[in-house]
């Protein structure tokens, strides 16, 4: 089964050329500066029958939560890449679905009081400011839900470890971050940890790893890719009696000459050294070069993709320009519904999955959503991955754990409440479950492969026009269990 090529909620990519909000994480690192030297720290976790009991943000019949929308727009115009008409969907998205609940008698007798914040992802200074205001200021705030992921890195640890203030997000690291956050972070995106262990023993049964095959790492020099590689990574591969040639590149955006330059060196050592295998834990703005390295050295590795850096989104809309020799055919693991279709077709030929046909049936039903103009689905249909979709699970799963909290909502009914959340029908994922320990949703993952969609292999399916796209994800290998390592 094949999937089209669709928006992406948190690491879109756009005009064909690069991830914008992948550049953003990327950008909450670099800005973070020595404080994301936090996640090689040890920790003690916090359980949620610890968290504060404070209500501070129920405000008599209603709840205060911020909904932080990214002004991608004003990013891409700073970073020179062209805006989406579909950033327009994401606060009508969010009032239409806060409505929905509150017409429905809300949560316990309580409305959401949705307080809606644009900010500047690339603006470290201006996201501290709001975590400040947010966590201490007023209006007091009970929660945030980022439902696309990009309230990033250590803007996270601010609102949860910091201010002891509920955080569903979108976005995931490590392990090392929900151990901070504890027990306060939410992700309904994969942990990477088990993610990375995944990629690992996929890469074995696969073939891609072991049998003699040498295998590189290209990793970044940021805190947080460190982190992934040291800690998680290299443990998982010396489990298989793997040692990786490991090569690093810059990884702050504003490095672009020695970013490319330590790409170029990368690849002429995994080339000399006769690598065939790479896993990459690169942000967007370094694999670009590090593609364009293998590119200028005609040297085609396969690449192990992941939800690790969205190399799987970013490298499907590399493709067929400039990467289609680096990428097409290449293979990666992902939590999230690819391979399905943005239309009503049943489950069983790819359609929506329940979490996010519900999502669907409220919206197509409403006559009141504000359309941008002119409609940007017809049918009208909503991306499976897209903004619609993506807020409606991050608001739905916000509204079941208060509503599981009970009537005495404070933090530690709600956190106890999100740890108590199994099965959910999720959206970018299909099944979320949380548990005591457990602060990421996702429960299963699936490979898939890149393809263009050339006359000689015809690897996609037609959408809702009878049109075959022109770039799709296949799946090989369908939903297996991701198991913490």
């Amino acid at each position: 089964m094949v999937g089209l090529r669709r928006w992406k909620r948190a690491r879109r990519v756009l005009v064909g050329s690069a991830a914008i909000v992948t550049l953003v994480a990327s950008v909450a690192f670099s800005d973070a500066g020595a404080t994301t030297s936090r996640v090689f720290d040890n920790v003690a976790v916090t359980p949620p029958d610890a968290a504060s009991t404070s209500s501070r943000g129920v405000v008599g019949k209603q709840i205060n939560v911020v909904f932080p929308v990214a002004n991608l727009s004003s990013l891409a115009n700073s970073f020179g890449f062209a805006g989406d008409p579909e950033d327009a969907e994401q606060i009508p998205a969010i009032k239409f679905y806060v409505n929905k609940i509150n017409e429905a008698g809300g949560i316990n007798g309580r409305v959401i009081n949705p307080i809606i914040v644009s900010f500047d992802p690339a603006n470290n200074a201006n996201m501290q400011s709001l975590c400040q205001q947010w966590t201490e200021g007023n209006p007091a705030v009970f929660a945030v839900v980022d439902g696309i992921g990009t309230w990033t890195g250590d803007n996270q640890l601010c609102v949860t470890q910091q201010g002891h203030t509920p955080l569903i997000s979108a976005w995931s690291g490590t392990t090392n971050w929900t151990q901070q956050g504890s027990p306060y972070l939410w992700w309904t995106g994969p942990d990477q940890a088990p993610l990375l262990a995944a990629t690992v023993g996929w890469g074995m049964s696969s073939g891609r790893l072991g049998r003699g095959k040498k295998v590189g790492v290209v990793v970044s020099d940021q805190a947080g890719d460190q982190a992934a590689l040291n800690a998680y990574l290299l443990p998982d591969l010396k489990k298989v009696g793997i040692t990786p040639q490991v090569a690093t590149l810059a990884g702050n955006p504003d490095e672009t000459a020695t970013t490319n330059s330590d790409a170029q060196l990368a690849v002429e050592r995994f080339k000399a050294a006769g690598v065939r295998s790479v896993i990459p834990l690169l942000p967007e703005n370094a694999f670009f070069p590090y593609l364009s390295a293998e590119n200028s050295q005609q040297y085609f590795p396969q690449l192990l993709l992941s939800d690790y850096g969205s190399t799987i989104e970013i490298g499907l809309g590399l493709i067929p320009i400039p990467f289609e020799k680096a990428l097409d055919g290449q293979e990666g693991v992902t939590v999230e519904t690819l391979g399905g279709i943005d239309d009503d077709r049943p489950q069983s030929e790819g359609g929506y999955d329940p979490g996010v046909r519900s999502c669907w049936e409220s919206f197509r039903k409403s006559k009141t959503f504000p359309f941008p103009k002119p409609p940007v689905h017809p049918g009208p249909w909503i991306e499976e991955q897209g903004p619609i979709a993506s807020w409606c699970q991050g608001i739905r799963l916000f509204a079941a754990a208060a509503d599981k909290a009970g009537r005495n909502l404070n933090r530690r009914t709600f956190v106890e409440a999100m740890a108590s959340i199994k099965n959910y029908p999720g959206t970018l994922s299909p099944v979320l479950s949380y548990g005591t320990g457990k602060y990421y949703g996702p429960t299963q993952y699936r490979v898939v492969s890149l393809h263009n969609n050339s006359a000689a292999h015809n690897e996609c399916i037609k959408n809702y026009k009878g049109r075959v796209q022109a770039t799709c994800w296949r799946i090989v290998q369908n939903w297996r269990p991701l198991i913490n390592p």
